[in-house]
């Protein structure tokens, strides 16, 4: 099989015709009924991006209520890595849904929570024991992972950075930077969070070179003075911020804080919600600089679209906690489980680790030379399949958010999804799932340069 033909799953040809077809303006006149609907059923505080409405999906495209299909650079935030409706996905959560769907594993366990916790002990990065135990979302995981923290240090500080993001629980909307539209009226918030400043290359006001180690000494010293390194339960970070603009943090800044935190007593803790299972060319981001995390967090990719997150530790510090002091009625759900083993095998059996890297090979290099001839564009980074650029005003880094939305809308128009993100809401983000066919990446890239164009 060739990059040209990659298929959904391995050995399985796709299901759907892995075309861009538009046939009505977008939206069409079908979702636009359906939308209506919406706005009489659902708070306007809960968005979309497109107000497509869709009825299909599978490999790199989704087909909306009027028969348009749309190639997919977005994944559902990263979420669909392995394709939509995977066939081996959806035939084990069906397989599993005529034996049973619930029994809640506090009540009644099951062996397929126990299978997924053991792959993820094994997979996550470090050769030490673990624990693995399931929940329902990424921000259930990571305030998850700082009960952990604080309740095995005996601390209560908790450290994150700038522009990161972290959930909209009350907890993770705190540890979360951005205010609109995650923070926004939603206040007081948790106590006892600091934020230091991340090793963000484009925008460090030294240069990319100095960025890494200086953002770190930056950090741990106001660590030092204003926290006290003794009083930090947990350092938590993404290892290249999403919802943030994919920041890809500057080479050493990590391994200077995971470096800290073996020193202070502090608890590392890798974010690995968005970059996790394979998205980035690792199985997981941290694994780029070799971090050995003591917890990590996962969720979005791990079970092709069904809820589910995963909170991994190392043993020692996750048996700490007293027995009935983790868990949720619905966390680890069978089906849910079931999905998870089916994407992890696939992640193996298809070579999607290497696929993510073959989808950054072609991707940076197409979008570099766009910015050569484009100066609005003023930085191309990421890594694997999770790459971004950030647009600004030509001539300076201020940040262009209407240009991102513009160039975000004739995308739209002609058949591609895509997302925005960043701080300053300036950012073009890129997720394909990681069996996009390679004509159907190359032609979403033709369909990102027309944009430009116009």
């Amino acid at each position: 099989m060739t990059s040209q033909d990659f298929a959904p799953t391995a050995g399985t040809a796709a299901r759907l015709p892995q075309e861009r077809r538009v046939v009505t303006e977008i939206p069409g006149p079908r979702s636009r009924e359906l939308q209506q609907r919406r706005i009489a059923a659902v708070p306007p505080g809960v968005g979309s991006v497109l107000p497509v409405y869709v009825t299909d999906a599978d490999g790199g495209v989704v087909v909306d209520a009027d028969g348009n299909s749309l190639i997919d650079f977005g994944s559902g935030i990263a979420v669909t890595n392995v394709g939509n409706a995977n066939p081996r996905v959806a035939e084990r959560v069906a397989r599993q849904a005529g034996r049973f769907t619930h029994t809640c594993f506090m009540v009644a366990p099951y062996e397929s929570y126990v299978a997924v916790c053991e792959r993820l002990n094994r997979l996550t990065p470090g050769d030490h024991e673990k624990r693995s135990f399931l929940v329902n979302s990424g921000a259930e995981a990571v305030e998850n992972a700082v009960k952990i923290a604080r309740y095995a240090t005996g601390r209560q500080a908790v450290v994150v950075f700038d522009h990161g993001y972290h959930g909209r629980t009350l907890l993770t909307m705190t540890l979360t930077a951005k205010n609109m539209p995650y923070k926004q009226g939603f206040g007081p918030y948790a106590p006892e969070v600091y934020r230091m400043p991340m090793a963000y290359p484009y925008r460090w006001p030294t240069g990319p070179a100095n960025c890494g180690p200086e953002a770190a000494a930056q950090a741990i010293e106001q660590i030092t003075k204003q926290i006290g390194a003794s009083n930090v339960a947990a350092v938590v970070v993404e290892p290249i911020q999403g919802e943030g603009g994919f920041v890809e943090p500057a080479p050493g800044f990590l391994p200077a804080i995971a470096e800290f935190c073996r020193e202070s007593g502090a608890l590392f803790v890798a974010d690995e919600v968005q970059t996790g299972f394979a998205r980035t060319g690792d199985l997981f981001a941290c694994e780029h600089e070799g971090i050995v995390p003591d917890i990590v967090t996962t969720a979005k990719g791990i079970a092709g679209g069904l809820p589910l997150a995963g909170v991994t530790g190392r043993a020692e510090i996750m048996d700490r906690v007293h027995g009935g002091g983790l868990g949720g009625t619905y966390g680890g759900n069978p089906l849910a489980c079931e999905a998870a083993l089916a994407v992890l095998e696939e992640i193996e059996e298809g070579g999607l680790v290497e696929r993510a890297r073959r989808i950054g090979e072609i991707m940076l290099p197409r979008l570099r030379e766009l910015a050569g001839r484009y100066p609005a564009i003023g930085d191309v980074r990421g890594r694997g399949a999770m790459i971004a650029i950030e647009l600004v005003r030509e001539g300076t880094k201020e940040p262009d958010p209407e240009l991102t939305a513009e160039i975000a809308r004739r995308c739209h128009a002609r058949g591609l999804l895509v997302l925005t993100a960043g701080t300053y809401g300036n950012v073009l983000r890129f997720l394909p799932p990681l069996v996009i066919p390679e004509r159907l990446l190359l032609e979403g890239l033709d369909v990102i340069e027309a944009a430009f164009a116009l």
